[in-house]
């Protein structure tokens, strides 16, 4: 019988060896190799519980087996380890001869003939997650509790071992739950902004026509159709904006372009939107006409959804402010207001896809939480950046930095304090 003393330094000496496993297989296999030896057993298996099978699952044995038993489900009820995992009890069996629960199916797969055997579960927190056994003690001899105590112990590194695989297994499923999502949503904005353009193009064209040839009777029903027909026209228009950029369609159309010139035209489109609330809208363009190369088409629909973001959450009586200003290589585009500012906790996610600030059964103003996601995507086409920064009852500064040159980098270096 092994020294006591000297199959404590055997154990401590294969959980050091443990840290030197090149992955969580041979990991596995160093602790099946060290439970036989340090058992004095014939051989070893861990067993990992398969949710979708219900049964468990040979993850490491000795080599000479694990072709027969790749395949193997060991089931919960009419097995050793079955008891074990359910029970989550170890167990001693000192002749399996006439044993109901042991599973005889591994030893005809096998031609291994196991006449003891002790097995204990691997369990992480609450979880059972499998179960580490040993066969056949050598020279007849019976297992103890000492060789119990070993398994557990060894079983806590196997624990661990299977507790990452299982995290690691969640975390490549979820990944490939999220590309099929991503594929749905593609397919999804695609077919639905296809099937949308047509009759949105057809109600937008008769009802403009029907404006200008029908009487005054008639007039206010047919603006509060193309009102709402252009604000549909817009929500499909920047769903399909943000899903060509992020699918890699979309194309720049860059030439050289006028930043202050850019920035007076949709003040301009903006100016009766601003009136109709009694906000003052301006831009300061400085005297230099900053000129970069650009999508023109582009860059004014992102600063479009700045401003329109702006005069949205602005109270009546208040002020937005558009600005053009130099920086070392770039030109700085601001958009700042005095409305009703952006609470510090959700500042980090204005420019998500669909996330909007008030809750959707208590907000006050409209939108799809669309046109700053759309605005991102458009400056970053440039190697631009936009941020945002804000303080809640005071208003919102929504900057972006544009470079001079298209070959520029990016501009993650630069300070925007």
């Amino acid at each position: 019988m092994t020294n006591p003393s000297r199959k404590l330094d055997d154990l401590l000496a294969v959980i050091r060896g443990l840290r030197s496993a090149a992955d969580t297989s041979e990991l596995l296999q160093r602790l099946t190799s060290a439970a036989t030896d340090l058992t004095e057993s014939e051989a070893a298996s861990i067993l990992e519980f398969d949710a979708r099978a219900n049964c468990l699952r040979f993850i490491a044995a000795p080599w000479f087996h694990q072709q027969h038993l790749k395949d193997m489900c060991v089931p919960l009820d009419g097995s050793v380890a079955g008891w074990v995992y359910s029970m989550v009890e170890p167990l001693i069996i000192q002749d399996v001869a006439g044993e109901s629960r042991h599973f005889k199916a591994v030893d005809q797969v096998t031609g291994f003939t196991t006449t003891s055997m002790v097995a204990v579960p691997l369990t992480y927190g609450k979880e059972t997650l499998g179960v580490l056994e040993a066969l056949n003690k050598t020279n007849n001899a019976h297992y103890t509790e000492d060789d119990v105590t070993i398994l557990e112990i060894l079983g806590f590194f196997g624990s661990l071992a299977l507790w990452n695989l299982n995290l690691q297994a969640r975390v490549e499923a979820s990944q490939s739950e999220k590309v099929e999502l991503d594929r749905l949503k593609s397919n999804f904005i695609a077919i639905t902004s296809h099937e949308l353009r047509t009759p949105l193009g057809l109600i937008l064209g008769h009802a403009t026509f029907l404006r200008e040839t029908i009487g005054e009777e008639y007039r206010e029903a047919l603006e509060t159709i193309i009102r709402n027909a252009t604000r549909l026209k817009e929500i499909v228009e920047s769903l399909t904006s943000v899903e060509n950029v992020e699918s890699g369609m979309a194309r720049l159309r860059q030439h050289a372009v006028s930043m202050p010139g850019i920035v007076k035209d949709v003040v301009s489109t903006f100016s009766d939107m601003a009136a109709s609330k009694n906000i003052t809208l301006r831009a300061e363009t400085g005297p230099t006409d900053l000129r970069v190369e650009a999508d023109a088409k582009k860059i004014s629909v992102a600063l479009s959804n700045l401003v329109r973001n702006a005069i949205m959450f602005t109270d009546p009586g208040g002020q937005v402010l558009v600005k053009v200003t130099s920086v070392p290589g770039y030109v700085q585009v601001s958009v700042i207001d005095n409305g009703i500012g952006i609470p510090a906790k959700d500042l980090g996610r204005v420019f998500e896809r669909f996330f909007q600030v008030e809750s959707h059964l208590t907000r006050r103003h409209g939108g799809m939480g669309l046109g700053l996601s759309v605005a991102k995507a458009m400056i970053e086409m440039h190697n631009g950046r936009i941020w945002a920064e804000s303080v809640e009852g005071k208003g919102s500064n929504f900057s972006f930095l544009l470079p001079l040159s298209p070959t520029q980098s990016s501009v993650t270096s630069i300070s925007t304090s």
